[in-house]
């Protein structure tokens, strides 16, 4: 490591530092990278070593190293809690000890992969709620994600590598961090890293080539984590202003109906559209006469309902209502609302029968013409 980046580490852990002795409630810090093998958990033993040195309680609540000679030589004196042991399925695997750091109580605890899925049995179903459990109490947390594990970019991950993560942080958690940190890496760098062995067996090397790791996708999912942390850093300024001037926020309201991914899509990019213009949102969806509970099927039922639970997730409000004109009613939403931005779905698909086909969105548009309100409409692609 270069003296450049042993000094941008110690003001990192000096910025921490002073967070943690501003104030007594639990602070959250977290590194996000572009993909495995950049650095994260690297740099968070760092921090835990930069701390202890300046007096703070450290403790390892959870790590994985991965075999990493690097990484493990930087847990050389730290304390380390040992892990928790649940009998599942004929196996015995480790988790977090949730409870053990809840009464050992430090200043702050390291817990890797946030993202992670607990064994059945564990107090929380996922990592992202031990974390928020321990800041509740009082304990700071330092945190590490991939970029590909957060909610509302699911689909535009889907789209680059054509995988769905299927572990995935909702967008108040990474809203809820006092700092955000990107672990940046050249793609060069980290594919020689990969062809080295350094982040994944030998064996398995090619095959990553040929998936999740070709260039063109790490490409993008830098550009992700770039984009992602300066949206935080933007919004925490953009925050301030507002409250300094304590002018009135926008307000958003996006259309969905039964259709699962383009109802989902919506959702997620008025979520993220919301959090970069610090937004009220609502989720509207219109029952109209031929979607009634008997017409519709339940699978379609229960994509829905999976949709409203994510928006809500999210931070949206949900507004169901019923009618025969959509249009009417979602326009009647947006002025109760005092709404400055309505989000619709649109498709080329002439096949494409479902509430969002193109006849359908021009309903609205002409209906906000029609009232001539001061109304902007951003149309997703679907």
């Amino acid at each position: 490591m270069n003296s450049k980046e042993e000094e941008d580490n110690s003001k990192s852990a000096d910025r921490f530092l002073r967070l943690l002795q501003e104030s007594k409630k639990g602070r959250f810090k977290l590194y996000i990278g572009l993909a495995a093998g950049v650095g994260k958990t690297y740099r968070m033993l760092q921090e835990a070593r930069e701390l202890q040195a300046h007096g703070v309680d450290v403790l390892i609540g959870y790590v994985e190293t991965h075999g990493r000679a690097g990484t493990e030589a930087q847990l050389e004196g730290l304390p380390v809690m040992k892990r928790k042991s649940i009998f599942y399925k004929g196996r015995m695997l480790e988790e977090l000890d949730l409870q053990a750091v809840l009464q050992r109580r430090p200043e702050v605890v390291i817990v890797d992969e946030l993202a992670h899925t607990n064994v059945p049995g564990s107090v929380n179903e996922k990592r992202w709620q031990d974390v928020e459990q321990l800041i509740q109490a009082g304990i700071s947390v330092i945190s590490a994600v991939n970029i590909q594990h957060i909610e509302s970019l699911n689909y535009q991950i889907e789209k680059i590598t054509g995988v769905e993560v299927s572990e995935r942080v909702p967008d108040k958690v990474v809203k809820a961090a006092d700092d955000i940190v990107n672990i940046d890496l050249t793609i060069e760098e980290l594919l020689d890293r990969l062809k080295e062995g350094k982040i994944y067996d030998k064996v398995k090397v090619e095959a990553a080539l040929k998936n999740f790791f070709q260039k063109e996708n790490l490409l993008q999912l830098r550009e992700l984590a770039l984009r992602e942390v300066s949206n935080h850093l933007m919004q925490r300024i953009d925050l301030e202003v507002a409250m300094a001037s304590r002018k009135n926020l926008d307000k958003l309201v996006a259309c969905i109906n039964t259709n699962e991914k383009a109802a989902k899509e919506i959702i997620r990019k008025a979520s993220r559209m919301a959090d970069r213009f610090r937004a009220k949102w609502y989720v509207v969806y219109v029952q109209t006469e031929q979607e009634n509970t008997d017409t519709v099927g339940l699978a379609k039922q229960r994509h829905l309902i999976n949709n409203l639970q994510l928006a809500t997730q999210l931070g949206g409000q949900i507004i169901r209502l019923k009618g025969r004109h959509v249009a009417q009613e979602i326009l009647q939403v947006a002025q109760d609302k005092q709404a400055t931005l309505l989000i619709c779905g649109v498709t080329g698909r002439k096949s494409f029968s479902d509430w969002f086909k193109i006849s359908q969105t021009r309903r609205i548009i002409r209906a906000v013409s029609d009232a001539g309100i001061d109304l902007d409409i951003f149309l997703v692609s679907v």
